[in-house]
């Protein structure tokens, strides 16, 4: 198992950055990553993804080119660098941790099992 605890959402103007930070403990190292968000009335999102052993990320296509998933392994952290916020970027971002990903290119919540509680993140415009 893994327990996830995100951290880092805040109101920020549209242009802005932040970035995203998920602690995790238990096996890190052998789980797929991802960043997910879901605004009000929506349906969630996939935002980033990437299996925690290696360096390939993937991305949802409404933040390729604006956020970037990273992690630092050594202190078992994911992070989600967010540049250009947009007010359609405001949602809860949660962070999630999977075993088993049958499409890299794709980031789909179900097959996600472990989750955060989630860290609001709000743009102005």
């Amino acid at each position: 198992q893994v327990q996830l605890v995100e951290s880092g959402g805040s109101s920020v103007q549209a242009g802005g950055s932040l970035r995203l930070s998920c602690a995790a403990s238990g096996t890190y190292s052998l789980y797929w990553m991802g960043w997910f968000r879901q605004a009000p009335g929506q349906e969630r999102e996939g935002v980033a993804q990437m299996f925690a052993g290696s360096t390939n990320a993937y991305y949802g296509d409404s933040v390729k080119g604006r956020f970037t998933i990273s992690p630092d392994n050594a202190r078992s952290t994911l992070y989600l660098q967010m540049n250009s916020l947009r007010p359609e970027d405001t949602a809860m971002y949660y962070c999630a941790a999977a075993g088993i990903i049958r499409s890299a290119g794709r980031i789909y919540p179900p097959e996600y099992h472990y989750w955060g509680q989630g860290t609001q993140v709000t743009v102005s415009s």
